[in-house]
């Protein structure tokens, strides 16, 4: 048996789903450990929770590259000098180019806060409640080159109750999402050492 899946989390603010992934990875026999954090944006919270947590964390500011493939090829570049087999995504407020998600093929999940295929993109919370929709949820997928549109690997369903509002009930999802992202990791991290083990 090989050792753990070395996993990279890409963060751009508090990294709760991070947080959810770092103490998922305690676990003796949970399959991946998480090797590094990076955050796009120097000022994340989620760089000292990481780093509280015994987690290595880099900041790659966006800003102070020449544009998204120089932006890319450094988290590449930091990705791999990790040792990072998985790529996930928590919270990470970027869209990323066909050539980095085609270098991660299979190996890189998101984490979006409905129940897709339904209200890919942002606000889906306000637009959940806007819609009138019974329920609403998170699903982790693998990440393709079309947003929010990689096959699932996981999904959670709440119910909306009467009186929600957008945080309300985006409390309620980020409890699911916190559970579930774990466990979808653990798969994929699973697949990826079978995968690696019959080469």
């Amino acid at each position: 048996m090989m050792g753990r899946v070395r996993t990279g989390v890409l963060i751009s603010g508090r990294g709760s789903n991070m947080g959810a992934l770092i103490e998922a990875a305690r676990r003796a026999d949970f399959p991946a450990e998480i090797a590094l954090v990076l955050s796009d944006k120097p000022d994340a919270a989620g760089i000292a929770a990481a780093r509280a947590a015994g987690v290595a964390a880099k900041a790659l500011d966006a800003r102070q590259f020449a544009g998204k493939p120089a932006f890319e090829a450094a988290m590449t570049g930091a990705l791999e000098a990790a040792g990072v087999e998985v790529v996930c995504l928590a919270g990470f407020m970027r869209i990323l180019s066909a050539a980095f998600v085609e270098r991660w093929r299979g190996r890189i999940l998101n984490i979006h806060p409905s129940l897709l295929p339904d209200l890919k993109g942002l606000h889906t919370h306000e637009r959940a409640l806007a819609e009138g929709r019974a329920e609403h949820g998170c699903t982790v997928h693998f990440v393709t080159a079309d947003l929010d549109a990689g096959p699932i690997l996981a999904q959670a369903r709440v119910p909306v109750l009467p009186g929600d509002d957008a945080d309300r009930l985006a409390g309620r999802v980020l409890v699911e999402e916190h559970r579930i992202y774990p466990q979808a990791l653990e798969a994929a991290a699973r697949a990826v050492r079978a995968a690696v083990n019959s080469a």
